[in-house]
């Protein structure tokens, strides 16, 4: 069966962060694919909201036969397992007991209202790009905003 190679960042800020981070990549090898490289877990502030709670980040390559849709599907069925109840919605986000973000899917583009692969806001992220630079190297370059 061919495969796909997918990055997913994790982030969590809620709870055994470290347990919520281990059993998050556990699920991802058993329901995602298998989990071929993982960054180390680093610890940061919150990004675009107030919390008194840091958060633990990290970044996993897995090798996937999913479609970027199914991979969207499993994720957010681990994080609803791992006890997450809400997702961030325009740009309104709050503390979480783990998350999961597709930041790419081999050379794809997808531009969906619920799915956009690269993920548009990993490159304003240090604590998405920390953990991916670990892990992957060349880095896709940004997209370009055409304000050149």
């Amino acid at each position: 069966m061919p495969t796909a190679t997918v990055y997913l960042s994790l982030g969590t800020n809620l709870g055994d962060k470290s347990w919520n981070i281990r059993e998050a990549v556990r699920l991802i090898g058993e329901r995602v694919g298998r989990v071929v490289k993982e960054s180390s877990v680093i610890e940061t502030e919150p990004w675009g909201f107030h919390s008194d709670s840091s958060f633990l980040n990290a970044c996993v390559e897995v090798a996937t036969p999913l479609s970027p849709r199914c991979v969207l599907k499993v994720t957010q069925q681990i994080e609803r397992q791992l006890g997450r109840t809400q997702k961030s919605v325009d740009g309104v986000y709050h503390d979480r007991l783990i998350d999961i973000d597709i930041l790419l899917y081999g050379d794809l583009t997808i531009d969906e209202p619920d799915l956009k692969i690269p993920h548009p806001l990993m490159y304003e992220r240090d604590f998405v790009m920390i953990p991916l630079k670990e892990i992957r190297r060349p880095l896709p370059s940004p997209p370009r905003d055409g304000r050149e």
